[in-house]
């Protein structure tokens, strides 16, 4: 199956924060997943994307890079986005549809924002996804604390669905590049 990694602005100065914004939770963990499915990805030899947020760092310098702890693999393609819907005026779709891609695995930040509107775009687009679940992060808002939401997302996306296509939600330990999408429909 043609699928690929789509790894959503894990970038320094959003994992880590800044004067104005704090760190997403459980920082650590989540570049240590992000790096143990990119790992998973090369094994299967799955391609591996990034999306940048022009907004984060203002678009520039250290903080505006893939976070420093997280491996990024020599062929990855990047793309920098200036809207929350990864899919919006980056190339992203085009590529993926070039590459005849079927399948995404998606992590990254925020999960509220740019992971949402992702698997949502995702599945309306022709792609069955699959939400890596402990692979995306946020910090508290108003409402709600930074776990509420994860856990939110979590249960909302999984199941989430566009007729034919649609999202299911696993762990990072589990067999990502496996996908079980089928086993639902």
């Amino acid at each position: 199956m043609n699928q690929t990694l789509v790894i959503i602005d894990a970038q320094q100065e959003l994992i880590d924060g800044n004067q104005k914004e704090s760190p997403v939770i459980n920082k650590g963990q989540l570049i240590r997943n992000i790096n143990k499915v990119i790992k998973k990805a090369s094994e299967a030899d799955t391609p591996v994307v990034f999306v940048r947020d022009l907004d984060v760092a203002e678009g520039k310098g250290k903080g505006f890079q893939v976070h420093n702890e997280i491996n990024v693999p020599m062929d990855a393609k990047i793309f920098d986005k200036s809207a929350t819907n990864s899919f919006h005026g980056t190339g992203l779709l085009s590529h993926l549809k070039t590459k005849q891609i079927k399948h995404v695995v998606i992590m990254g930040c925020k999960t509220q924002h740019c992971i949402d509107s992702a698997v949502r775009t995702a599945t309306i687009s022709g792609l069955d996804v699959t939400l890596v679940g402990d692979g995306h992060s946020t910090n508290d808002n108003d409402a709600l604390s930074a776990e509420q939401i994860i856990k939110h997302h979590n249960s909302t996306l999984h199941g989430h669905y566009n007729v034919e296509h649609f999202a299911v939600v696993r762990n990072s330990e589990e067999d990502l590049f496996n996908p079980t999408h089928d086993s639902y429909r």
